[in-house]
């Protein structure tokens, strides 16, 4: 450990359930690495979905997890734990981490940290960990998205989508997205979407339908649940494939099956944050040989709609609420 590190360091604490006002700027101790972990000093972290369902008490952090939120974060190794042998103090990471990343320091397991894409600010760099592991591992693992395919993504507008558009994009698939207005619509256009579909305007099942010539998509992204699901069973084609990463409307709901057989879809889904270590660091070694190209000649890149201080993650979290955003929202922990 860097001798030179302060005793005591600002965090946000959750210190009850409820809306962005429970999100307050506290004081306390820097977290020691483990065995197999890094100490970063946290130049910036992101804010995504799950730190909202942590905040409103229906996603509790992993058993060994820290309680702090924040999943994602880039800054600097000031610290190392036993055995880490593949980075070095002064090292500039992004690292994927199950807790603690609105903090000024923040312990991370050193093979779900990443280097900085070159080419990229820390800030940058903080707004990749959640976003991409998470559409790597449920687009082109579990989705196994193909060049030449159709994928619809919901919610195209948000960090997950707009980063779903370009990967995607850039591996030779043609998109769908759905969005909540004129202003996301256009973004997703910019990005590579052929389609932007308004759904409080129309009904995305027969512009898919009409746009695929009634066969349907390959692939559905889906982070919504409820009436969608079985809209999303009704516009895929034949072999098919839908994957689940969240739900904003309910994940309980009356189903019929029949269609899934009669047309050979794959239902599946997955959550990040409770996987083990190495199966976040197999995702984070794909990133790099396949992603980490692609953001350093600057094909793809985070979109980052508004940063705040991490004393302001209260407000943070309110924009959030809010959903006018376009891209990533992030916290400058400096």
């Amino acid at each position: 450990m860097t001798s030179s590190l302060p005793t005591d360091m600002i965090y946000i604490d959750l210190p009850s359930f409820g809306g962005p006002e429970c999100l307050v700027p506290a004081t306390g101790s820097l977290p020691q690495p483990g065995p197999g972990e890094v100490l970063v000093k946290v130049a910036a972290a992101g804010v995504n979905r799950p730190d909202v369902m942590q905040r409103q008490g229906n996603y509790n952090p992993p058993p060994g997890a820290s309680p702090v939120p924040g999943l994602e974060i880039a800054g600097e190794v000031v610290g190392l734990g036993e055995g880490v042998t593949e980075w070095q103090t002064g090292d500039l990471v992004c690292a994927l981490v199950g807790g603690g990343g609105y903090a000024q320091y923040c312990v991370a397991p050193a093979p779900q940290c990443l280097p900085i894409p070159k080419g990229l600010s820390l800030m940058e760099a903080a707004a990749l960990p959640e976003t991409y592991f998470t559409v790597w591992t449920n687009v082109f693992e579990r989705g196994r998205l193909q060049a030449g395919e159709t994928v619809l993504i919901h919610g195209g507008s948000s960090g997950i989508g707009t980063t779903a558009i370009q990967l995607a994009r850039e591996f030779g698939a043609r998109i769908f997205t759905t969005v909540g207005n004129a202003e996301k619509a256009q973004a997703c256009l910019d990005l590579g979407a052929e389609r932007a579909i308004n759904y409080r305007e129309e009904d995305y099942v027969g512009v898919i339908k009409k746009l695929t010539g009634g066969e349907g998509v390959n692939l559905i992204l889906d982070m919504v649940g409820g009436d969608y699901l079985a809209r999303d069973v009704e516009v895929l084609a034949v072999e098919g494939r839908l994957v689940m990463i969240a739900f904003q409307k309910p994940s309980k709901m009356e189903f019929d099956f029949l269609p899934i057989m009669l047309k050979r879809l794959t239902l599946t889904g997955s959550t990040l944050r409770p996987r083990s270590v190495a199966q976040k660091a197999a995702i984070a070694e794909a990133l790099r040989d396949k992603v980490w190209p692609l953001l350093e000649a600057g094909k793809v890149r985070p979109i980052i709609y508004q940063t705040f201080p991490l004393t302001e993650t209260a407000a943070a979290h309110a924009l959030m609420d809010s959903s006018k955003h376009i891209g990533k929202i992030m916290l400058d922990c400096g």
